[in-house]
């Protein structure tokens, strides 16, 4: 459906809220849940079945679309975008699919980290990290696996304390003023000492994720290795990231 035509359907809902044109606008729409679910998948891996989140982030579509108000709001596929990822996140949470163990997990290897590059002035490696927490190189990939869930909630959790920090790739776009600015020089010098923190294979694949917008599938033929490995490697890049970044880790919110 071109331009045009999505104009007049929406100018058609707004005067007839009729259930017809609705359901309209919900198949025009779902290709943006599956993209808004593929995005997630990224951070929450292998923890929550791709199926599982499309359908969570139907209903934020829905509501998206009951809710939006083309005279007061932004582009709808960036309003929904936004419903949509609350939905899914929201059910997450719901569920209790992080319990508190994994959360002391991600506090553990935080703490590992700071110590370990506090020492060393380098970037900690898997190996450093697994020594230090005193755990098998392969259980800590297994905690690895366990945090995918963890460090989408909890960005999403900071996202909504009232971070005024722009959200998205094209960030930078966001600002305008002297204060703003200011932010933007400010944002770009953490994110290139935050991104000196990681390895070659973990910088590549927030380059390639974030600034290129490949998918899971492509950055892993890109680099070479499997999907799980790429998905693993940018919860590790995040999680280093994290400290540095602080206030504007809003900037890798998926």
């Amino acid at each position: 459906m071109d331009e045009n035509a999505r104009e007049r359907l929406w100018g058609e809902y707004s005067r007839t809220k009729s259930a017809d044109t609705r359901e309209k606008l919900i198949l025009e729409y779902a290709p943006l849940v599956k993209i808004v679910a593929g995005r997630l998948s990224m951070y929450l891996g292998y923890n929550v079945e791709y199926d599982d989140l499309v359908s969570y982030g139907i209903f934020g579509l829905i509501d998206a679309i009951d809710k939006y108000d083309s005279n007061k709001q932004n582009k709808f596929e960036t309003y929904a975008s936004l419903r949509i990822r609350g939905e899914i996140l929201d059910q997450i949470r719901k569920m209790d699919w992080i319990p508190r163990t994994v959360r002391q997990k991600q506090k553990q290897i935080d703490a590992a980290i700071r110590e370990i590059e506090s020492l060393t002035g380098k970037a900690a490696s898997d190996e450093a990290i697994a020594e230090k927490l005193g755990i098998s190189s392969d259980e800590y990939n297994d905690w690895q696996t366990q945090l995918k869930v963890t460090n989408v909630v909890s960005l999403n959790e900071f996202m909504e304390q009232g971070s005024d920090v722009p959200n998205g790739r094209n960030a930078s776009s966001h600002f305008s003023g002297p204060e703003e600015a200011y932010e933007e020089q400010e944002l770009k010098v953490v994110l290139r000492e935050a991104l000196d923190l990681l390895t070659e294979k973990e910088r590549r694949v927030i380059e390639l994720y974030y600034y290129e917008d490949l998918t899971l599938k492509e950055i892993s033929v890109t680099l070479e290795v499997s999907e799980s490995r790429v998905s693993q490697l940018h919860t590790k890049a995040l999680s280093r990231m994290k400290n540095k970044m602080g206030k504007y880790m809003g900037f890798f919110s998926p």
